[in-house]
């Protein structure tokens, strides 16, 4: 049975004013998108809402992009944006899922457990006739944030290499095809094209439609379609740990949570000259 881990535009609005909601807007961009997060947030944002930056909330000490922090940076960082233990926290972003995901992701990582992703991000909130506000938000007031931190939820390099030498877990890249594939160049200097070998490739297009994930009988045909055994364990990968949260969060809407989201994601291995790369297809 599929679950998911959604609320609508009109569950939201019903809330919005009740003390323990609170609404993030984690809106990231690639380069290429051309889009400025911060300055669509200061034009519009669901009313109250925080603005989550995963770049500024990140290991600032690695070289690799928006790495998770350590967890008592973490818990510094929401006390800072007024987040205590407790709060119900509904996420969304400008796409309509696109970066939502990797926050949600991040905070059940962290032990935050009441969390969600608002279905269709703010367009849809937009779509369904709500009110935006613009400009900057007043800091709320500092609250007590606990971080506890799940391990299992985050594999490194090693653990990525084990499953693949082992075959003890099927690794599932998000990227386009044309870049899983080495034939396009990797966006950022340093990284070779390609994929880790014995890697499965669904793109993160494949599982949304409209910002919004597809129905279940759709997804589980994207993974049957890459050879993905949703009856296996799973470490999700893609460039540097955005979209891969998106096919996590589709094999969680499936009853079938992965075992790992690969934070460092190709940007770590593909930099790496001591990690073999293959090319083509599978």
């Amino acid at each position: 049975m599929a679950t998911k881990p959604f609320v609508t535009p009109d569950w939201l609005h019903q809330r919005l004013s009740a003390p323990d909601i609170v609404v993030l807007d984690a809106s990231w961009y690639l380069p290429a998108q051309g889009r400025d997060a911060e300055a669509e947030f200061r034009a519009a944002h669901v009313p109250g809402a925080i603005r989550f930056d995963i770049d500024a909330v990140s290991d600032e000490t690695s070289p690799l992009p928006h790495m998770l922090p350590h967890p008592e940076v973490f818990s510094s960082r929401m006390r800072a944006l007024g987040i205590g233990d407790g709060a119900q926290i509904i996420v969304y972003d400008g796409l309509g899922l696109f970066s939502a995901p990797r926050v949600w992701w991040m905070l059940r990582t962290f032990g935050v457990r009441d969390v969600a992703i608002l279905e269709g991000g703010l367009p849809a909130w937009i779509a369904a006739g709500y009110p935006t506000e613009d400009g900057e938000v007043r800091p709320r007031e500092r609250r007590h944030f606990t971080a506890r931190f799940d391990h299992g939820s985050v594999a490194d390099t090693g653990d990525v290499a084990r499953a693949l030498d082992r075959n003890a877990a099927q690794v599932v890249d998000a990227r386009s095809g044309p870049r899983f594939r080495g034939e396009e160049a990797e966006p950022r200097p340093g990284v070779r094209p390609g994929h880790m070998p014995g890697a499965r490739n669904v793109h993160y297009a494949a599982l949304q439609a409209n910002g919004r994930l597809k129905d279940e009988a759709s997804l589980r045909a994207a993974f049957a379609e890459a050879g993905v055994d949703l009856d296996r364990p799973v470490i999700t990968t893609c460039g540097s740990g955005v979209t891969a949260a998106i096919v996590s969060l589709a094999l969680e809407t499936l009853g079938r949570p992965p075992r790992a989201l690969y934070d460092g994601s190709w940007a770590d291995w593909g930099s790496d000259e001591s990690r073999p790369v293959a090319t083509g297809p599978v």
